[in-house]
């Protein structure tokens, strides 16, 4: 994959003057940005060309060909960022920013990730987009490197998706699809403004069979965004809904299970009928306030309720230890938080000047009870109770960052954040064999990061950023003890990095651009799995870990019909301490030596895509090649799911109809039938690794839009 993705990008960071187009402007159904106000750097007027970090923003536009049921669809030509599709939508989809949040084996962890402004992170740093329909979205961007610091705890990565509101008129759009594997989506959006309000409302479902055996799910979403203007300022209120009752989980499986059915469940899914059932509302709001002579206040607040049911493939052997917690996960999730934020634009010294000052704070109160996964004989059932417990974890943090033109061609950004993020257990579950386990445990941290900004010419930039992060163990992480004894692991102790990076960006006529970034993240008291016994995993600091590596991205407009987009990644992610790990069922003593050097499981080293999109009149077309190196499963590096190579195919038609359009749209992925590992389960107790890809997939879909402004 090397040999030929790299050379191509190489030649386009070494001539970028040579690929200006001529001019055109076909309307692309999906497209990066350039020239915008990155929100994640939190600059208010210095739009993402002129900060010293690695951002990208995807603009969603009409949905092109895709289903837009899965935030995963949009980012595989992002470079650093790797998405991987479970086929599993009892869980979340897999994302890690440079290797960040790789090792989480489900939900995403080590990443901060938003809705409209509004965390889908919980302050222990777990996180999850399921209750975003990607139908309301209209972009999403990301933030890579050290400036992701300053959104707080777990934040190697920022991703955030927002929907907007148009200036003027009134726009709707309806689109039903279906696909292979007995899948469709149906959904519908309005949106548009009027005098005293602006309005964006979307609503999907989607059902599903399943690629693999028992990976049957329905997921049903409702956002909603209303926008007020009360005077200068605006106020959005935000509505999001989420429910997905009984997603079967195939669960993982062995090597010699995926090479011989990829379609299959592991036995031990059917056995014990492994499901999980989500629900979640929520409600925000986002008050935004111009005055004086370039001051702005920004006053954010959420809340809302996460309730999740899920029965695991837990022995009936395994839950004879009286300090097993049950088969049975039922939590509750009561959560929410506020932001407050001044800034200030104006001059410092007769040049530009912004000044970001603000706190913000967030809490999640959780009521986790396990049970039993049996009565009697019969499996997959609520039993006994086994846990009772109410957690508590919050955070309050304070922030600020100024940016400052300090010369003709150079400017400055700096910031820092200091977080104090704590952790409470209340065990009400309390008896013989199994003593009280309540605890507590507060980390706290402060954050710097600085980078500077030189511009050669108009449209070149070269930029060097450096700063820190930390990342404190989640609630699930902190929930067993290494040492198999009753009570939580409050002895963990927070991973902190030290972030830095050197990088370039073009840009050329017609929207071309070049960028390309080498970084570096060290990271001390990195977390890994301890052991794994009667189906739960415990977790220990394990000493440095080093995630470094290029990343490189090219958008070319070819012609006036024609344009092409590339990404490539190289990341070598390693432990740097050698450390002693449990491998063994039931292993309650380490014994095994994880060898300093060896690979940071579930991080690919080689990434990258090519696409190469005609636009015509009324019909557009798109190819994709995408391409993902191998990955290490465990700690170990004993076993590894093999790299591979993708060919996606779409093709969009549109006409009119009557006042509005009609598009017909039509999708092959993995059109060559490949057979490959789409993800991996790092450290699996029972050796079950492996989530087999899809095999070759078709979608066919129709869309009617509408506008009248």
């Amino acid at each position: 994959m090397r040999s030929r993705v790299s050379p191509l990008l190489g030649a386009a960071l070494l001539a970028p003057g040579a690929l200006a187009a001529p001019t055109g402007e076909p309307a692309a159904p999906m497209e990066t940005l350039d020239r915008v106000v990155v929100t994640a750097t939190r600059l208010e007027t210095v739009d993402g060309f002129d900060a010293p970090a690695s951002t990208s923003v995807v603009a969603l536009g009409e949905g092109g060909a895709r289903q837009q049921a899965a935030l995963s669809e949009v980012l595989d030509g992002i470079p650093g960022v790797l998405a991987r599709e479970r086929q599993n939508l009892a869980q979340d989809t897999q994302l890690s920013i440079r290797g960040f949040g790789a090792r989480s084996t489900f939900g995403v962890r080590g990443l901060r990730l938003y809705a409209d402004g509004v965390p889908a992170t919980m302050p222990d740093g777990q996180g999850q987009v399921s209750h975003v329909t990607m139908l309301a979205a209209d972009r999403v961007e990301v933030l890579r490197g050290p400036f992701s610091a300053l959104h707080g705890n777990s934040s190697g990565g920022v991703i955030q998706v927002w929907s907007d509101i148009p200036d003027e008129g009134h726009e709707a759009r309806v689109q039903a699809s279906v696909a292979s594997h007995d899948s469709s989506v149906i959904g519908a959006r309005l949106r548009g403004v009027g005098e005293v309000l602006g309005y964006s409302v979307a609503a999907s479902v989607l059902d599903t069979q399943g690629y693999r055996d028992h990976s049957a799910a329905r997921r049903e979403s409702l956002n909603a965004k209303l926008r007020f203007r009360p005077g200068a300022g605006t106020l959005d209120l935000l509505l999001n809904h989420f429910n997905a009752p009984d997603a079967k989980d195939p669960l993982g499986l062995t090597r010699a299970q995926a090479w011989d059915d990829p379609r299959q469940a592991s036995p031990v899914a059917t056995q014990y009928d492994t499901r999980k059932s989500v629900r979640q509302d929520q409600l925000g709001a986002v008050y935004e306030w111009p005055f004086a002579e370039g001051h702005r206040l920004r006053a954010m607040a959420y809340g809302g309720r996460r309730e999740v049911e899920q029965y695991l493939a837990l022995p009936i052997a395994a839950q004879a230890n009286r300090l097993n917690s049950g088969g049975v996960i039922d939590l509750d999730n009561d959560y929410g938080g506020a932001d407050l934020r001044w800034s200030w634009t104006g001059d410092l010294a007769g040049r530009p000047f912004e000044l970001s000052v603000g706190t913000n704070a967030d809490r999640q109160r959780q009521h986790r009870r396990g049970y039993e996964n049996f009565v009697g004989t019969t499996l997959g059932v609520r039993g006994a109770l086994r846990r009772d417990e109410r957690n508590q974890v919050w955070n309050v943090d304070q922030y600020a960052q100024a940016w400052w033109r300090v010369a003709p061609r150079w400017s400055l950004l700096v910031g820092a954040r200091h977080s104090r993020v704590g952790f409470r257990s209340d065990d009400d579950y309390i008896a013989t064999g199994n003593p009280d386990d309540s605890g507590r445990v507060v980390y706290e941290r402060t954050t710097p990061v600085a980078g500077v900004v030189f511009a050669p010419a108009e449209a070149w930039r070269v930029y060097v950023s450096v700063g820190r992060g930390f990342e404190t163990p989640t609630f699930n992480e902190v929930g067993y003890r290494a040492d198999g004894g009753a009570g939580l692991a409050f002895d963990l102790r927070p991973a902190t990095t030290r972030n830095a990076e050197l990088g370039m960006k073009w840009r050329g006529e017609h929207g071309a651009r070049v960028e390309a970034a080498l970084f570096r993240a060290d990271t001390d008291d990195e977390l890994a799995v301890a052991r794994n016994v009667g189906g739960r995993s415990s977790f220990r600091n394990v000493g440095a870990g080093r995630r470094q590596g290029v990343e490189m991205q090219a958008d070319l407009p070819l012609s006036e019909a024609w344009h092409l987009q590339a990404a490539y990644t190289w990341l070598d992610a390693t432990f740097r301490d050698s450390f002693p790990i449990c491998t063994a069922t039931g292993c309650t003593s380490p014994v095994v030596q994880v060898a300093a050097g060896t690979r940071i499981p579930g991080v690919a080293r080689q990434q990258a895509s090519l696409r190469l999109r005609w636009q015509g009149k009324h019909w557009n077309a798109a190819a994709q090649l995408l391409g993902v190196g191998d990955v290490t499963v465990n700690d170990t590096g004993s076993e590894r799911a093999p790299g591979y190579g993708l060919l996606n195919l779409e093709v969009v038609r549109d006409w009119s109809a009557g006042s509005g359009r009609l598009q017909g749209f039509a999708r092959i992925d993995n059109a060559l039938d490949r057979f490959h590992i789409g993800s991996v389960i790092v450290n699996e107790g029972n050796g079950r690794f492996y989530e087999p890809g899809a095999d070759r997939t078709f979608t066919v879909g129709l869309r009617w839009l509408w506008a009248d402004g």
